[in-house]
């Protein structure tokens, strides 16, 4: 690919962050313009990562920085309430956004379509940019065409904001293009403490587990009569996300709507 990409990246601190920091600054065709980060406004770069070679700005704010760079795509790895705000202001500013954050409503995606459709720009929202987790997704939606039974355990660090995880609603949204409805378990099943059986999805129960030590992993239970399939991905650190960031980034400058979801850029 040789046509250069200008990028700004919002959230540089975080752990993501200072992994895309690097993707961005190793791949060729990839331009650092500028970063987002709230607490740093006015300094350069290389105050969160000295081997940055661009002596490029931290901007306050996306406003801010909209007003004073040109680039192609915004990169988002900040919270989901921040997250959301951006992919309305990047869109409607004629900027792509590539989104690393969940926690949107069915309602907010709605709009977020209709708005990039209108204007006719890409946008990516990725409940997880790791490719093995994409597969684990896509492998658990052909297993539930021949098992019914399912039972979905994420577990992410414990600092985590939003539960169930993103993967997790994504994973049971993409069972449900190939599973009824079924309610599982015996019917007379009854909680003796609220909660214990995770939360109702379809039929389907989804467990949140948040430690310390945890990164992001996740576990798809089939059962069947006298078997048990289970679907499992793990990430260990951040960089195992970095390659579905750098395939959002390039892909996004071909679309002229929203993908929810890197599945539906992969082949």
């Amino acid at each position: 690919m040789n046509n250069l990409i200008r990028v700004v990246l919002a959230g540089p601190r975080g752990k993501m962050g200072t992994e895309a920091l690097q993707l961005i600054e190793r791949t060729e065709h990839f331009q650092f313009v500028a970063a987002v980060d709230y607490k740093l406004g006015g300094e350069s770069i290389q105050k969160i990562n000295p081997q940055i070679k661009d002596k490029a700005k931290i901007y306050e704010t996306l406003e801010e920085c909209i007003n004073h760079e040109s680039f192609d795509v915004l990169v988002d790895l900040t919270t989901p309430e921040i997250g959301k705000k951006h992919a309305f202001l990047a869109l409607k500013n004629g900027i792509r956004p590539v989104i690393g954050t969940t926690g949107f409503t069915k309602e907010e995606l709605n709009e977020l379509k209709d708005l990039a459709s209108s204007k006719e720009l890409g946008c990516i929202i990725a409940p997880n940019f790791a490719i093995g987790a994409i597969l684990m997704m896509k492998f658990s939606a052909m297993a539930a065409k021949y098992f019914k039974d399912i039972e979905i355990i994420e577990l992410h660090h414990d600092q985590k904001l939003d539960a169930p995880s993103g993967t997790a609603l994504k994973t049971v949204q993409m069972i449900e293009e190939s599973r009824e409805y079924k309610r599982q378990g015996h019917p007379n099943e009854v909680e003796t403490e609220t909660g214990a059986r995770g939360a109702d999805m379809n039929g389907m129960r989804v467990h949140s587990v948040r430690l310390p030590g945890l990164v992001a992993h996740q576990q798809v239970m089939f059962g069947g009569d006298g078997q048990l399939l289970t679907i499992r991905h793990d990430s260990m650190n951040r960089a195992s996300f970095m390659s579905g960031v750098k395939v959002a980034v390039e892909e996004v400058m071909n679309l002229s709507e929203l993908v929810y979801g890197l599945e539906n850029i992969m082949d």
